[in-house]
């Protein structure tokens, strides 16, 4: 490798001792559940550098799952969080509201794609904002059934569970699931799903759910968990017609595609989509915990009053938050270098699918990219010990980044989009290093 470009920093093998200690108190404390895609216990972290407990020093290609698009800490939010955190910590909207929660509606339905009246409602987590459109559209239609796609993550409570496509880790041992969920393919090129072919069987399966009273239809317009898939533009184009034409409320889950992360605002914007609703999390807070729901103001206002809410949702510090994340984005200096980043990086990660025969796919949307691993190019068998491997050789060498897919051989990228080019460029020749070494 060259030298090093970005100051990536590790003062002791990874995991350090301060690490193992750590990880050995929460095997002891903490439930089995939640995975950890690293074995080090992050003390700060700044921009797109994360340092750990032992001070070795990480370029994170991760962003918490996608959630610090403006960058870890970054000092706009800081600042909004500690002058926030002064005023008031919680009031509950439903019982003491305050002006955040209204003003950070009022951006929202003026930001999400659509030229009609909007309102929004605030939660916690992507998941909850799954759980209330589905709430939303079935109180507006006076319908039971929803339809949604394969390879499709949506979340892990029960409704978003039963939405979410994939079985391990997310489903197993917690059947039985919601009842009046329906499946449809994705489209997805490189395993032989077209959009003609998808669209052709989507019809076929709402012929027949249609007839069960169908509510709803939720898609990731770009695959999060399932690969980082963008939907072509004519299969939303025609999905937006047909539930148009039947009085089936169109959902956007943008959980992880929203907020820069593609390079516009919402990833809906470059495929020319206008859904009904759609859902925010994740890069909404900045590394906060909130969530909405936005859409058209006749279907937001179908449920009572009273009819969904909670105690926590649109917290204030939350609220102040996102309302600097936005703020952030505003002037467009950001979002320019997010598309930047995109052309970038996807001219990088061609290249290697030109010298690397493992490296079957990729694909993604701005900067949200994805490598997709196979044991053989012609077969296109996935190669998800390659995967794990590849993430393992980058964490050991300070970079991290996390697998995705169906099949569990994906790499996806989503760093900070304050990134520097040097940290880039550092951390790219350890992800290179490691594609070289991969082998069936």
């Amino acid at each position: 490798m060259k030298p090093l470009l970005a100051g990536i920093k590790l003062k002791t093998a990874i995991p350090g001792p301060k690490s193992v200690a750590l990880m050995a108190r929460r095997r002891a404390a903490v439930a089995r559940g939640p995975f950890h895609g690293t074995p080090v216990f992050v003390e700060h972290a700044h921009g797109a550098l994360i340092t750990d407990v032992d001070g070795n020093v990480f370029i994170d290609l991760a962003a918490g799952i996608g959630v610090v698009n403006t960058g870890h800490t970054p000092p706009k939010l800081v600042q909004a969080i500690k002058e926030q955190s002064e005023r008031l910590l919680h009031g509950s909207f439903n019982v003491t509201p305050y002006e955040g929660y209204v003003a950070l509606c009022e951006k929202l339905n003026a930001l999400a794609p659509g030229k009609f009246a909007k309102k929004s409602f605030l939660a916690n987590s992507g998941a909850e904002a799954v759980e209330n459109s589905i709430k939303i559209a079935r109180a507006h239609t006076g319908r039971p059934c929803v339809i949604a796609f394969e390879h499709a993550y949506h979340g892990r409570t029960y409704m978003a569970m039963t939405l979410t496509a994939k079985e391990r880790p997310y489903k197993i041992g917690f059947a039985p699931f919601n009842s009046d969920v329906h499946r449809a393919p994705y489209p997805y090129p490189y395993h032989g799903m077209s959009a003609e072919a998808a669209f052709a069987a989507f019809t076929e399966l709402a012929a027949k759910v249609i007839e069960k009273n169908l509510a709803a239809v939720i898609i990731e317009p770009v695959l999060g968990e399932g690969g980082f898939i963008p939907a072509p533009k004519e299969f939303l184009a025609n999905l937006s017609a047909f539930c148009a034409r039947h009085g089936i409320v169109l959902i956007a889950d943008e959980i992880q595609s929203g907020f820069g992360r593609t390079g516009t605002l919402f990833a809906s914007e470059q495929l020319a989509f206008v859904p009904d609703l759609i859902l925010s999390a994740k890069g909404l807070g900045g590394g906060m915990p909130i969530s909405a729901v936005t859409g058209r103001a006749e279907i937001m206002d179908a449920p009572i009053e009273g009819g969904i809410g909670g105690t926590f949702g649109g917290n204030p510090v939350a609220v102040a938050s996102s309302l600097a994340v936005i703020a952030t984005f505003e002037d467009g200096v950001l979002l320019k270098r997010s598309q930047e980043l995109g052309r970038s990086v996807l001219k990088t990660l061609l290249a290697w699918k030109q010298q690397y025969p493992v490296v079957g796919d990729v694909r993604g949307l701005g900067p949200m990219l994805a490598l997709e691993l196979v044991k053989d190019p012609a077969t296109k068998d996935p190669f998800a010990d390659g995967a794990k491997a590849l993430v393992k050789h980058c964490w050991e060498r300070g970079v991290i980044v996390m697998t995705a897919g169906s099949y569990g051989n994906c790499v996806r990228l989503l760093f900070p989009l304050v990134i520097t080019d040097e940290q880039l460029a550092e951390a790219f020749e350890v992800v290179e290093s490691g594609l070289a070494g991969l082998r069936p």
